[in-house]
């Protein structure tokens, strides 16, 4: 028997092992098995295939265990994965890398083994002598202690001082990283649990108040959360261990070490009972009788128009037939608000995941998944890794959000189609929710590919906000009083709602201070030195950031280039708002929300719940505001730049500025209709500008699919892009002109390039790329795949080009 190890790296193909005879009739696929790799290197690797086809082509190492008693990734993932790789030119290795949480990956880690003589008296400098005791002591470390020990400094010498005196022996050996919690569990003794014994054991205990308080808290949290842990217990009564002890030695208490969860939700929402109005009825019953002749249904919802509840009312029905629902939402951000309402409904069936939660902690909820436990998983794009066995539904709410396409690392894939593939393999329906629909799912509606459902009023119709244009001319009025930023017009506005007690949020696309400064006589522009970009000034820290590669310098006061010190700021950023609008309005609290403002794992959470406790009056923000807030109590957006969002080279430019704009003024007067929103632009002629102060997603498809149409971009083509990246450029350019050539041979696909990227420099990496437009036709599609694949493999061959890095991008965002 052989097997088929998918190992965690980037492979062009899974390798195969042999299987010893003893563990044959034990090893199933997605079981983790531990494989070496090369001389030393251990992993663990996930089975892919089981197989009786000996390769020829090299000697089979054998497979050395098995790791799992059952198989950690099903056969329904497994395809996933494949489909994944193949369809995002992404090697299963890579795949295996996004989808596995870091602690199912166990990793080599090099152990080093006291082999000296105990009896020699050897002489060390003073840092190997203070590894020489420690291994004396323990015998076995691993490299990662020694390192940290003794200092980076001092590593290198160190160890080449312990292996010349031969006292040292290297192992490999693979390290499980996950270790469950355990902690101190309280429990009733059984002759107590029924209420009579219970009812005789209070009397009894009547005349020691201390241990009668206990046993009332016990009883109050056993019923809050089912298993009591004693710190919980003792927190609750601020009793001592002993006092607990005391009621253990009388077998009132048992008191054991058990495993518990990391995870445990509460929620003080409560559970609403499900009304629709005649709208929402309406649609419901059109996304049901969509649903029942087609596989996917777009709903589209206008912003506050209750699309929330109808997904509840879908994910109930999906529960109630046994089957689990997976709801995608776009930010991490967004789950914190939408959970604690999911929760009141769902209880402990729900489930979230995502990058936030710790390492331990996504092996506990990828374990629940597997089990059963979950039978709602809310989640970003990454919820759709996890191991599912019976899916009945996925909802892709906010379906047009960039957020769901995967960036970087590979495999690059977009979650709203790859949850379309997922469902279809459990033959599951997929709801795309949203108030600014994807131009592409808007066309495969057109196409008849997929039901479509319109929500056009708001909750208890409460009206559209009003949306008004600016001219940002009018801020030459307000300079000489040092403001820059906020118009005459949306001053008043802010203030007449402060006035009011109501919230504002305004908008600005870009992060930090001033994203770049000037000299005013030269024109030189401070530029990070790993990347082709300027530098954005931070106040928070002082400092000019890289937004690309992180780098941090120190401001500059004077130009290098021509001495002067005129130096000023350009455009500007979420911290420069903040400052303005504090300034402009001393008494009112205002808060930021940015990438910047957000790092730690509560920040968010804290933030929603300052907004919700009406102790924020003002937010400024990035895009992050813009995606599913609903706080009743705003009633203005400002969008302090349009013009900015309008100008950027991309076809799908258009597209993104009305979703961005409508979405935003879609978190103004939520609940009662008196919604503001200001709109500052120079360019008040734009035809998007009047699309979105219409709220008119019908005229923008239609301007927008025709440009489609006649330029030959998505959705009626499919879109590769190839980055070629080297320290050296001309050796990117060298690589990137000999895929253009090779590409020349295929015919009815559309070449452009190759040319440096939009950003030439990153990292020190000079990047060049090639665009393909490739016509919806799945088997060319798949011929220029293979061709592509087999084409790297020829440039990387080439003498010269081991450290060019090809990387591919189907359907790039």
């Amino acid at each position: 028997m052989f097997a088929d190890v998918i190992l965690p790296l980037n492979l062009p193909q899974v390798l195969t092992y042999g299987v010893p005879v003893d563990i044959q009739d034990m090893l199933q696929p997605g079981m983790r098995v531990e494989v070496a790799l090369g001389k030393n290197k251990q992993y663990a690797g996930i089975v892919e295939r089981l197989h009786n086809e000996r390769p020829e082509a090299y000697q089979v190492k054998p497979v050395k265990g098995i790791i799992d008693e059952e198989p950690v990734v099903n056969e329904q993932q497994l395809q996933f994965w494949r489909w994944i790789g193949q369809y995002y030119m992404a090697s299963l290795g890579e795949v295996m890398q996004a989808a596995l949480p870091a602690h199912l990956k166990l990793m080599g880690e090099t152990r080093l083994e006291w082999i000296g003589d105990d009896s020699i008296n050897y002489e060390w400098s003073d840092a190997a002598h203070l590894a020489a005791e420690m291994l004396i002591l323990r015998k076995e470390i691993t490299i990662s202690e020694l390192r940290n020990t003794i200092g980076t400094r001092h590593f290198a010498a160190v160890l080449n001082e312990l292996l010349e005196k031969e006292v040292l022996q290297i192992n490999e050996t693979l390290e499980a990283t996950y270790r469950p919690r355990r902690e101190k569990v309280v429990t009733l003794a059984k002759e107590y649990s029924s209420e009579e014994a219970l009812m005789v054991l209070f009397d009894q205990l009547a005349k020691a108040p201390k241990q009668l308080e206990i046993l009332m808290a016990y009883t109050e949290l056993s019923v809050k959360h089912g298993v009591v842990k004693q710190n919980d217990l003792l927190d609750r009564t601020n009793a001592t261990a002993a006092q607990l002890k005391a009621l253990a030695a009388k077998g009132i208490f048992l008191i054991e070490e058990k495993n518990v969860d990391r995870i445990i939700y509460t929620s003080n929402a409560e559970a609403k009972a499900i009304v629709f109005t005649e709208a929402q009825q309406r649609a419901y019953d059109e996304l049901n009788k969509g649903l029942s002749e087609k596989n996917v249904a777009l709903l589209h919802g206008v912003t506050g128009s209750g699309k929330t509840l109808l997904y509840i009312h879908k994910i109930k029905e999906c529960i109630a037939s046994g089957k689990q629902a997976i709801l995608l939402l776009p930010e991490i951000g967004l789950t914190t608000q939408l959970v604690r309402r999911l929760h009141a409904y769902f209880g402990d069936v729900l489930g979230v995941y995502h990058s936030h939660f710790s390492n331990n902690e996504r092996v506990e909820i990828w374990e629940k998944v597997r089990k059963g436990a979950y039978r709602v998983v809310v989640g970003p794009r990454s919820a759709l890794w996890l191991p599912y066995t019976d899916i009945g539904l996925i909802i892709v709410d906010e379906e047009h959000d960039s957020s769901y396409k995967q960036k970087d690392p590979s495999p690059r894939f977009h979650a709203r189609d790859a949850a379309i593939y997922l469902a279809a393999q459990f033959s599951a329906k997929v709801i795309l929710g949203s108030a600014t629909p994807s131009v592409e799912s808007l066309f495969n509606v057109q196409q008849g590919k997929y039901a479509y459902v319109g929500l056009k009023d708001r909750y208890l119709g409460v009206d559209m906000p009003v949306i008004e244009m600016i001219n940002a001319k009018s801020l030459e009025t307000v300079k000489h009083q040092g403001v820059k930023l906020l118009t005459p017009e949306l001053q008043q506005a802010m203030l007449e709602a402060l006035q009011h007690r109501k919230q504002i949020i305004l908008f600005q696309n870009r992060r930090g201070y001033s994203p770049f400064q000037l000299c005013t006589v030269c024109g030189w522009v401070p530029q990070c030195k790993n990347c082709s970009v300027s530098l954005t000034y931070h106040k928070s820290t002082d400092k000019m950031h890289c937004h690309y590669c992180g780098l941090k310098a120190a401001v500059t006061q004077s130009c290098p280039q021509c001495g002067s010190n005129k130096l000023v700021s350009k455009t500007f950023g979420t911290e420069k708002i903040e400052e303005e609008v504090q300034q402009v309005f001393p008494e009112a609290k205002v808060a930021r929300m940015d990438v910047d403002s957000m790092r730690g794992k509560h920040s968010m959470n804290e933030l929603l719940d300052q907004l919700e406790k009406r102790k924020v009056d003002i937010l400024v923000g990035t895009q992050m505001v813009v995606k599913g807030l609903d706080f009743a109590s705003v009633s203005l957006v400002g969008i302090l730049s349009a013009d900015s969002i309008l100008s950027f080279p991309d076809f799908r430019v258009n597209e993104r500025a009305f979703q961005l704009m409508e979405q935003v003024s879609g978190r103004a007067g939520r609940v009662d209709g008196k919604g503001r929103v200001l709109i500052q632009a120079y360019n008040l002629e734009h035809p998007i500008l009047k699309m979105v102060k219409k709220h008119d997603v019908r005229t923008f498809y239609t301007h927008e699919i025709q440009y489609r149409e006649r330029f030959a971009y998505p959705p009626y083509t499919r879109l590769i892009k190839i980055s070629f990246k080297h320290q050296d450029e001309p050796k990117a350019i060298a690589a990137a002109q000999q895929m253009a050539d090779a590409l020349q041979t295929i015919k009815d696909i559309g070449i452009q390039g190759p040319a440096a990227a939009l950003v030439p420099r990153v990292r020190n990496q000079y990047i060049h790329e090639i665009w393909i437009k490739c016509p919806r036709d799945n088997k060319l599609l798949d011929n220029v795949k293979n061709f592509l694949k087999n084409q790297r493999q020829v440039i990387l061959g080439k003498k010269g080009n081991t450290n060019v890095q090809i990387i591919f991008d189907v359907d790039p965002m």
